[in-house]
């Protein structure tokens, strides 16, 4: 029983401590809630005065943009009053510019109405004067002009013809005289010498006895050399000589090196003979290629192809009546060059234009067509300047001319082939040209006899004094010329002289 009351009263006095830690918990509470709440309404009235100010300064600032706003919309308005009064004085300007522009017009057209008829009645007044002149004369306006041109040229013409001739004459002179100073400059700038080349090339031997064995047993040695070169070997008298004879220089120089490989290794027979060939074409192509590159560094030109620059230098084993080639096209590379720089032309064009003019003869026996066709289209297959091939295909006349630089290149081309010594020719070429300029010249009426001279650099024509007078004999000699120019080929230039003779013959008895 004792422990009960002492349960009891421990239950009892926990209840009670429990109870009053509430109270104090409570009290505590609320002690915080009331310090939380004093700071709350603090901050609050803190930021209700923040609110304000900056509401006031917002409105402030709102009423200033405001203000702001009204005087630049006042500015536009009153410049956009500005404008549109301007707009209206314009406005009301060009209405009075239209109807004074207006009143000219009709002023204009008024005038026009009367000159019109002014004219109108001058025309009819010219007629009716022309018809009673006419009427009076017997004769019509057409009719009239001639006589007096007849009587004019009756009267004046030998002086007209007269001052014709001196005029034409001057001109000439003066021409001729500035043609000769421009070709001896260029002439002068670039000379090279020529050597005439032929159809044979002949190989030394260092003793006879080696012509039997470059013939071979039954000739089988020569026949395949022959056949694998494609020229002709002249064995004969002539003393430790072989001749090679053949119309393609490149075919002749092969033969000619694998002949000297042959000779200087000694053993000689079909088999080496193919081997000896097989080198000296090689070694010819590495020849061409580097003429090729030294013409064109002669000539300064770059930026050709190379395939181009090969065929150029094939020219070097081309000859055209002796002349190599190669040589005459470099020769004329620079003539036209200084020539174009003396006449304000393009040197550039002039000079590439004549180191190419003749290179479709590279290739003229294995291509359809004449050297000028084959050049232009291989020119224009390696990408050439057109200017460049303009200037180049009329150096035959085949073509018009389609430039100064064109006239260029045809000059240097016959300046180089003209000069003394730069060519030759076969005695029936000469004999040929001679009657083929003579034949041209009788072909004319009035002609009586016609003479070239001058290796072909003249004709002289006789013609009936009764048949042609001056004025004819003057037109019989430009017809001639204009008729070899068009007919013949021919290099440089000939001089055409008709002569008209007139012999009195009277005897004293």
């Amino acid at each position: 029983m004792t422990e009960l009351p002492k349960i009891l009263i421990g239950v009892f006095s926990l209840a009670i401590g429990i109870v009053l830690g509430y109270l104090v918990r409570q009290i505590l509470a609320k002690k915080q809630e009331g310090t939380a709440e004093s700071k709350l309404n603090k901050v609050l009235s803190e930021a209700k005065e923040d609110a304000k100010k900056i509401g006031e300064k917002a409105q402030k600032q709102a009423e200033e943009i405001i203000t702001k706003a009204r005087e630049e919309e006042k500015e536009k308005h009153s410049y956009s009053l500005q404008l549109e009064k301007r707009l209206l004085n314009k406005e009301e300007a060009l209405e009075q510019k239209e109807s004074g522009l207006r009143k000219e017009t009709e002023d204009l057209n008024t005038r026009t109405q009367e000159l019109e008829g002014s004219i109108s009645r001058v025309q009819e007044l010219k007629e009716k004067h022309t018809k009673e002149l006419e009427r009076i004369a017997g004769l019509s306006a057409k009719e009239a002009k001639e006589q007096l041109l007849l009587s004019i040229e009756k009267e004046y013409g030998q002086e007209l013809e007269s001052r014709l001739n001196k005029l034409e004459e001057h001109g000439k002179d003066e021409l001729d005289k500035k043609a000769r100073t421009l070709i001896v400059h260029a002439l002068q700038r670039y000379s090279s010498s020529q050597t005439s080349e032929v159809t044979t090339t002949a190989v030394d031997l260092p003793s006879d006895d080696i012509k039997g064995r470059i013939i071979g047993k039954e000739g089988r040695n020569i026949r395949a050399l022959e056949r694998l070169t494609g020229v002709e070997l002249i064995v004969d008298d002539t003393p430790e000589t072989i001749i090679i004879s053949g119309f393609d220089p490149v075919r002749r120089h092969i033969a000619k090196v694998a002949l000297e490989k042959l000779i200087s290794d000694g053993r000689i027979q079909p088999a080496r003979i193919e081997d000896a060939v097989l080198k000296a074409k090689e070694e010819i192509n590495e020849k061409i290629k580097e003429a090729g590159e030294a013409a064109v560094y002669d000539a300064g030109i770059v930026g050709l192809d190379p395939k181009l620059v090969w065929l150029l230098g094939r020219l070097r084993f081309r000859t055209s009546y002796g002349q190599n080639v190669l040589m005459h096209s470099l020769e004329v590379a620079h003539v036209a060059a200084t020539l174009a720089a003396e006449v304000g032309a393009d040197v550039a064009v002039c000079k590439k234009g004549g180191l190419m003019h003749d290179i479709g003869k590279a290739l003229d026996h294995e291509v359809e067509g004449s050297h000028v066709e084959i050049g232009m289209r291989l020119l224009e297959k390696y990408g050439v300047n057109q200017a460049v091939i303009d200037a180049m295909k009329s150096h035959h006349e085949e073509y018009p001319y389609e430039s100064l630089e064109a006239r260029i290149v045809q000059a240097a081309d016959a300046i180089s082939a003209s000069r003394p010594g730069a060519r030759k020719d076969t005695v029936e070429n000469y004999l040929q040209r001679l009657s083929e300029l003579e034949s041209v010249a009788t072909s004319f009426e009035g002609v009586e006899k016609a003479y070239a001279i001058q290796a072909g650099r003249e004709v002289r024509v006789f013609v009936t004094p009764e048949g042609v007078d001056d004025g004819k004999a003057k037109q019989l000699a430009r017809d001639i010329a204009n008729k070899i120019q068009a007919d013949l080929k021919y290099p440089g230039e000939i001089k055409v002289t008709v002569i008209r003779e007139t012999r009195v013959v009277e005897y004293a008895r």
